[in-house]
């Protein structure tokens, strides 16, 4: 997709004489020799990583009754060992594919043997501290190896640290365990700029929004919901400064999509009034500031933006403003604004267009 873009890009550029024919060619041939992010044979590779790992875990759930507790513990040890050790001759020898699957399977044995070592021995615990040391784990191995195929993994392990959390305690916040969720997600960011693990970082933003719906659903108030959309919006606006915008796509579409829900929950406790025409004239105003800030580089925001703007539009008409007069009169003025920025972004688009093409004369 991105090759036909960049291919038809490169022609346009010789054919307007901004690029020769040869440096063209070699630009093309450059990004065909790098690695493709989709590789079928890594694809397989994780997935029989994933499957040698869960017969490993099923194993040890059967508890192995017949086979001493010494001969048990030492095999899981041994494989432990074997798996990475392995994995580091892999890697020297440039099979990061093979590498990441037996990581994988190492970073799953690990909680394989915390399981085990807990049934035989009865050691005191609880399975909330049995992910907490997994996940930590899981981290060192991916720091050690620099592995993105471990660090998926402990990114699915903090969503089910807090999976076992909301379902250990009924939902409910109980001591310091809710704010390990977001610790989490902070955890494997890192992991992720660290690795390279670029798909790996929405398992994180993910959590975090799981998880700042959930502290909704705690309290359910009308503060909470107005807290989402300006934390939301503020968090959008600075991924937008230039400074930020090295972390990517990804920030500026889930604070985006934090404001959203924000917005969505208000709409939930502001049902009619003048709170409603405030809400629904600020929900336009936050989509049309989303397009002008990200909307052109950031096609998850520009989209999210529209569905946004044409839902509200939606929903205004479907409720009552007062009449089919106000409903059109809210429309008009709605319209003025939005080709009012237009205009605006226009002046500015052709001003900046011309201060570039000064500096390059």
């Amino acid at each position: 997709m991105y090759r036909g873009r960049l291919e038809r890009d490169l022609s346009l550029w010789v054919g307007k004489g901004l690029l020769g024919q040869e440096t063209a060619g070699a630009l093309l041939a450059e990004y065909d020799s790098r690695p493709a992010s989709f590789s079928l044979g890594r694809v397989l590779m994780a997935l029989a990583a994933v499957l040698l790992a869960a017969a490993i875990l099923l194993v040890v759930a059967s508890n192995w009754e017949a086979i001493p507790r010494l001969v048990r513990v030492g095999g899981i040890l041994a494989l432990i060992w074997f798996v990475h050790i392995a994995a580091a001759r892999m890697l020297a020898r440039g099979a990061t594919a093979a590498a990441g699957g037996l990581l994988v399977i190492g970073a799953m044995s690990f909680g394989g043997a915390i399981s085990l070592v807990g049934q035989m021995y009865h050691l005191s615990g609880d399975e909330q501290t049995v992910m907490y040391l997994w996940f930590a784990i899981a981290t060192i191995s991916a720091i050690l190896f620099r592995s993105g195929a471990v660090t998926v993994v402990a990114g699915f392990l903090s969503w089910a640290s807090f999976a076992v959390y909301l379902e250990n305690n009924d939902t409910h916040w109980i001591g310091f365990d809710p704010w390990m969720a977001p610790v989490m997600a902070v955890i494997v960011i890192g992991l992720v700029r660290y690795t390279g693990a670029e798909r790996a970082r929405h398992l994180a933003y993910l959590l975090l929004i799981g998880w700042l719906a959930w502290l909704y659903t705690l309290y359910e108030e009308i503060a909470v919901a107005l807290a989402f959309a300006i934390g939301g919006m503020a968090a959008f606006v600075l991924t937008a400064l230039p400074l930020r915008r090295t972390a990517g796509a990804a920030p500026a579409f889930y604070s985006f999509l934090v404001a959203v829900i924000g917005f969505l929950l208000l709409h939930i406790e502001i049902e009619d009034g003048w709170g409603l025409v405030v809400l629904g004239v600020a929900t336009l105003a936050a989509s049309v500031l989303a397009i002008v800030l990200r909307g052109r580089d950031n096609g998850a925001v520009r989209y999210l933006a529209y569905a946004t703007f044409a839902a509200e539009m939606l929903y205004l008409a479907s409720v009552t403003v007062g009449s089919i007069l106000g409903t059109s009169s809210l429309f008009l003025f709605s319209g003025l604004v939005v080709a009012l920025v237009a205009w605006m972004v226009i002046r500015l688009e052709r001003r900046f267009s011309a201060n570039v093409q000064g500096e390059r004369a």
